[in-house]
């Protein structure tokens, strides 16, 4: 009798335990479930509307990098305007369409590869919950920005050459695709791939850096946990001219590389591309060609691009949590 009595609670404890052990992790892996589909809910929208709205002023940054012209605030406005007289007001916006292509999962899944790593390196350094230090702050923003980079490269190629091209050379993104498959090989596709991820190192890594920072130390000095929306895109703001500034030259290079098929160059490699261009134009002239209209450009873009995320989470998940409530 002593062993039906001991075995009978065993029996009894090992039956109320496991339902608990089913529904609770299912629970945890929805709740991740959701974390990530809003993270790449909240990024894919933060590209698109961030790169519409500063997309004249990129391609007009573009055509300038890739060509000897030299860069001023006055041949800027008059190309656009010529553009503009020549080939109609959306013209200003040709290759937009190839950007959205590209930007869509490019900011999905940047800004939700930076959840992910800020997560993962909370839980290495022993941060969870809390604010990262500035070290791990930077590292998680370059991952992000390399792992999208990596991911998403080719669409940004087909972009380039959109930009910088008459709308009668491609007529659509999958043209692009074909010709340039056809005409300059596969391993174009991928051209100036290298100065991409080496650049987009300092530029993910101080952008989120910057943003996260200013951030904590507005949170710290304030005693608000959140900033308001103007306070962010200034934060934003700052975020990019301080990444885009970083990186510069080597977007240059990037987009050198890019478009040598179609405007007359063969730049083979990083460091003979910028051999190139400091001779033919000069170290500042040539290297950082249109950094002013970037100056302009950048912090609008990645202001716009940072503050739509957040409040898309904030949003997102009131909305999640309203309907919980509903139930």
């Amino acid at each position: 009798m002593g062993n039906g009595v001991r075995e009978g609670p065993a029996d009894f404890k090992r039956q109320d335990v496991e339902p608990v052990a089913s529904t609770h992790l299912p629970a945890e892996e929805n709740q991740e479930k959701k974390k990530v589909l809003n993270s790449l809910m909240s990024g894919a929208l933060a590209g698109a509307v961030a790169k519409t709205a500063v997309a004249p002023l990129d391609r007009t940054k573009i055509m300038f990098q890739v060509s000897s012209k030299r860069f001023s605030a006055k041949e800027a406005y008059r190309l656009i305007y010529r553009t503009y007289l020549n080939e109609g007001f959306w013209s200003l916006w040709r290759g937009n369409s190839a950007t959205m292509v590209r930007v869509i999962p490019y900011a999905a899944i940047q800004f939700c590869a930076h959840e992910e790593y800020k997560q993962l390196l909370g839980s290495y350094y022993g941060f969870q919950g809390k604010a990262l230090t500035p070290f791990p702050r930077f590292i998680a923003g370059s991952l992000a920005g390399t792992t999208a980079a990596m991911l998403t490269y080719p669409l940004d190629m087909v972009r380039a050459r959109m930009a910088v091209t008459p709308k009668e050379m491609y007529s659509n993104i999958v043209h692009v695709f074909i010709r340039i498959s056809r005409e300059e090989g596969l391993k174009t596709l991928y051209r100036g791939f290298t100065p991409t991820i080496i650049g987009v190192i300092p530029y993910a890594g101080l952008s989120f850096f910057t943003y996260e920072t200013l951030k904590k130390l507005h949170a710290d000095h304030s005693g608000k946990s959140q900033p308001s929306p103007p306070e962010r895109l200034l934060f934003g703001a700052c975020a990019g001219l301080i990444g885009q500034s970083a990186s510069y030259p080597l977007d240059v290079v990037r987009r050198r590389m890019q478009t040598a098929g179609v405007m007359g160059h063969t730049y083979s490699s990083i460091l003979l591309t910028m051999q190139e261009i400091v001779r033919e134009e000069g170290l500042i002239r040539g290297l950082y060609k249109g950094l002013s209209m970037n100056w302009v450009k950048g912090p609008i873009a990645v202001g716009i691009s940072f503050t739509t995320f957040d409040l898309t989470q904030i949003l997102l998940r009131k909305l999640q949590h309203g309907s919980k409530v509903e139930r």
